[in-house]
């Protein structure tokens, strides 16, 4: 009856969403509702159910979340990004130019949630596109393939930092792991693929910018790459840091300090709103506006959230997160794949990468402690599975295929498949990983 009644609520969510077309908060929260009475909790217990999960879950990540979205935004509107990628792409020169987009979509996509990031880079393709004179799709995937893998893949992102939470995993491990899994993966899904995507005919549906009066604007090369790249550092860093034998307690508790997340975070913030911010004549009022407005662009991803923290502490409450390790475990998948799969079957019933990642973290995390699996590459093998077969109920989808002008066959062969990709290979590296760590 538990793992029925789990199955009743997963299907029940998707089912609320997909055809019910209702916010994924709302279906949350009747998903939960439903799934606290089929596991037999007296009616007076599910209010306090669903309020525990929901602050337990924001509580760790709402400050992360809103700093991070802050940052990213400060990166966008001064141009650092956009400077990051002109650079690389400078660099590299014609016969590299897919591996410098790449690696110009990793870098900008770490500080940049993932629609901020798309929306500026498109522009930033085109125009490369009229300088190259190269086909557009084939300059585009490498790009647009670094964006989603650093969403999809590594903190502080919303759903890899809500599943380093969940699971107890280290963040700057799991940010060290995502870089040695997202980087082969990358290279995979982004040039490699696109070789083979030279024959499709793009309609942009965007003019091709004028950038010499813009590129006089932008900040500094070293300042745009140190400041964007600031959260990897103190994470990194910190991390490298505590691993290290034989050091003080007071160097390891500033460490363990300046590893912090919500540190970290708040550290970038600063640092972006002085250098690209106020050093760099922009006024404040301005920063504070772009502050503000970027809340609000998170303000539906904390919901999601929020009520995969409900649902989630209902199963705790239910004891269905006993039955579902004893059952999980007696599959007699590698709890990484099984993790993947998961999160991958939710993603192609609903096209959300974050509340795939979300729901297949509560169904899996009773397994964490009677497996022993590495939390942090837990994170990355349902970030992987997340991010599978995007389609036509994926907004990702759709945002290709009308930027580019492109037909739906070209969508899927070009834009899906990059994605399949990266979830495929994503996991493998994955495995990999986990026999030597």
């Amino acid at each position: 009856m538990t793992l029925l009644a789990v199955l009743a609520a997963v299907g029940l969510l998707v089912l609320l969403i997909a055809a019910g077309k209702l916010h994924p908060f709302v279906a949350f929260l009747l998903s939960a509702i439903v799934a606290a009475l089929l596991l037999g909790r007296p009616p007076a217990t599910i209010a306090g159910s669903i309020t525990r999960g929901i602050g337990d879950m924001l509580g760790s990540l709402t400050a992360i979340l809103c700093l991070g979205a802050m940052f990213g935004r400060i990166v966008a509107d001064s141009g650092a990004a956009q400077r990051i990628a002109d650079t690389l792409i400078g660099i590299a020169g014609p016969r590299r130019i897919t591996l410098a987009l790449a690696a110009a979509g990793f870098l900008v996509g770490i500080p940049l949630f993932y629609n901020v990031g798309f929306v500026l880079m498109v522009p930033l393709i085109v125009s490369v596109v009229h300088r190259a004179r190269m086909p557009t799709i084939y300059l585009a995937i490498p790009m647009l393939s670094g964006l989603s893998i650093a969403h999809g893949f590594l903190p502080p992102h919303p759903s890899p930092t809500a599943l380093v939470g969940q699971f107890g995993a280290d963040m700057g491990r799991t940010l060290l792991y995502g870089l040695i899994v997202g980087i082969p993966t990358l290279l995979v899904a982004g040039p490699l693929f696109a070789r083979t995507l030279k024959g499709i005919h793009a309609r942009p549906v965007i003019a091709v910018p004028s950038a010499d009066d813009a590129q006089a604007q932008l900040p500094g090369t070293f300042v745009s790459f140190a400041v964007a790249l600031t959260p990897v550092i103190l994470l990194a860093g910190a991390t490298l840091v505590t691993s290290v034998g034989g050091l003080s307690a007071d160097t390891l508790a500033v460490a363990a300090i300046a590893g912090d997340a919500n540190v970290v975070m708040l550290v970038a913030l600063l640092l972006a709103l002085v250098v690209l911010g106020i050093a760099q004549g922009r006024d404040r009022a301005a920063l504070s506006a772009g502050s503000a407005d970027a809340v609000k662009d998170i303000a539906g991803i904390l919901l999601i959230v929020a009520g995969a923290g409900a649902l989630k502490q209902v199963f705790v409450d239910g004891g269905a997160a006993t039955a579902l390790a004893g059952w999980l475990g007696g599959l007699h998948v590698p709890p990484l794949l099984l993790g993947w799969g998961i999160a991958m079957v939710i993603r192609v019933a609903l096209g959300s990468a974050t509340v795939a990642g979300l729901t297949a973290a509560g169904i899996v995390q009773p397994l964490l402690a009677t497996t022993g699996v590495d939390p942090s590459l837990m994170v990355l093998a349902i970030g992987a599975g997340s991010l599978m077969c995007s389609h036509v109920n994926d907004s990702g989808f759709w945002m290709f295929k009308e930027y580019f002008g492109l037909g739906l066959s070209d969508t899927f062969r070009s834009w899906s498949v990059m994605e399949t990709l990266v979830g495929v290979f994503g996991l493998l590296f994955t495995m990999l990983l986990s026999l030597v760590v």
